[in-house]
């Protein structure tokens, strides 16, 4: 057979494309300026953590078990915590509870796809299409001031797959970005990125990395004019990752003699297994959360703490942890003694959440408390294993921005929707927005 000018053999495209898995970590992704040195005075952080599948909550029928309910028994400020969110009982002014919103798009959507659009409010009923995420909108604006734009952090890292994802995050194109879970490698590219390199060793590879991706840039280039319409928007799509790669490596030139703040990490766990010490592996890596605010390393953070439909190791959390079936298993038992052990389970994760808010309230930097300048979303992207409407949500922080807590508010869906307390959360850390995604406004009332 004779071969066609536009036919690639398998050496020509390892040499166009597959320069980029043997690329060097370059701390990051773009930014759009580098304007670090003209920053506001207090700085203003946004974090997320997600957990799956949903929430327990019991029928009304089932009067023995509603103090195991996720939500709050009655609304206003005299709500009354159940079993399950009574962790967060000695934080109640530095929380608020939510209820009734959702994104229009995903409430119809099959299973636990919803989870790919908590922070987007993209519509996947059809086409798989996503969009940016907020958190990604945020980091847009906000990583002129810090070392690195984002940091996603999930239990199992990188990606997923459609309707089980990995991560958070979501880019301007709609796809996902790789999430990270080893904290050991976390610590050692975020807050010892020289590693223990001199500047001038930085320097050099620094040099060396954009040679690299000149190279690559060069050689794809070249490539595409031997392309057809459909790989050609591939090559785009890689050459734009590529554009970001280029961007970071810029960004880490202009950080390169601008020393990081000092830190004391020795309590943080960096060799802990989620397999066989859930608890240890969750603290650890909201201790590298915490660390990233208190260093202004970063302001928009997201951690994903376990994957959808009992994909990933979180779906071993309440088998080793409380000695119960699995997290998807639980959520879809239909005995009616089950509601105490799903109510277990969200009480575990609320633990956490409250050791995360204890952390972030405890520990200052310059400016005071962590959790006065920033606003951190806790929930999941359904109410019930299949049912993407009423989302369980914690706002919680923001003390010095201006948010009144200490109410459980149940929003009317037909009027709220989810996407606009996205637009309110990205007002008050100054990303300035009259609309996320499908939103109709800001909130109306908490922020």
């Amino acid at each position: 057979m004779s071969k066609k000018p536009w036919h690639l053999d398998r050496r020509t495209f390892i040499k166009g494309l597959g320069v980029a898995c043997m690329l060097p970590y370059f701390e990051g992704m773009a930014m759009s300026s580098f304007s670090k040195f003209i920053e506001p005075e207090i700085p203003k952080r946004l974090g997320f953590l997600y957990f799956p599948n949903g929430v327990g909550i019991p029928p009304k029928e089932s009067a023995e078990h509603k103090h195991w309910s996720w939500f709050p028994l009655n609304e206003g400020r005299d709500y009354k915590l159940t079993k399950t969110l009574s962790p967060l009982a000695a934080y109640r002014d530095d929380i608020s509870i939510m209820g009734g919103l959702s994104h229009p798009y995903s409430r119809n959507v099959l299973g636990h796809m919803a989870g790919d659009s908590w922070l987007t409010g993209g519509d996947l009923r059809g086409e798989y299409k996503n969009s940016i995420s907020v958190d990604q909108y945020a980091a847009g604006k906000l990583s002129k001031y810090t070392r690195f734009p984002s940091l996603a952090l999930s239990t199992d890292g990188g990606v997923g797959y459609k309707s089980r994802t990995s991560t958070l995050s979501f880019n301007s194109s709609g796809k996902p970005l790789p999430s990270e879970h080893r904290q050991r490698e976390i610590f050692e590219r975020y807050f010892s990125p020289s590693g223990g390199a001199s500047t001038t060793e930085r320097r050099k590879s620094l040099n060396q990395g954009k040679k690299i991706v000149d190279l690559v840039l060069e050689d794809s280039k070249n490539l595409e004019k031997r392309l057809g319409a459909n790989d050609k928007a591939k090559l785009d799509e890689y050459l734009t990752s590529l554009n970001q790669v280029e961007q970071q490596v810029k960004r880490n030139e202009k950080w390169l003699d601008v020393p990081m703040d000092d830190f004391d990490a020795s309590l943080i766990n960096l060799d802990v297994d989620p397999v066989s010490a859930p608890d240890d592996y969750v603290r650890s890596m909201m201790d590298l959360m915490v660390l990233g605010f208190q260093t202004d390393s970063t302001r928009v953070m997201t951690y994903m703490m376990a994957r959808e439909d009992g994909m990933g190791f979180g779906d071993n959390f309440p088998k080793i942890a409380l000695g119960l079936k699995g997290h998807h298993s639980i959520s879809h038992d239909k005995t009616t003694g089950h509601w105490e052990d799903w109510g277990r389970l969200d009480q575990w994760y609320a633990k956490h959440f409250a050791y995360f808010i204890n952390k972030m309230k405890t520990t200052e930097d310059a400016h005071g408390s962590l959790l006065d300048n920033s606003l951190i979303l806790y929930g999941s992207a359904c109410s019930s294993t299949h049912n993407a409407r009423n989302c369980p949500l914690i706002l919680a922080g923001g003390a010095n921005l201006g948010v009144e807590h200490g109410a459980y508010t149940k929003f009317n869906e037909k009027e709220v929707r989810l996407s606009n307390l996205f637009v309110s959360m990205l007002n008050k850390v100054d990303v300035r927005t009259e609309s996320f995604s499908d939103s109709t406004g800001p909130l109306p009332s908490i922020l």
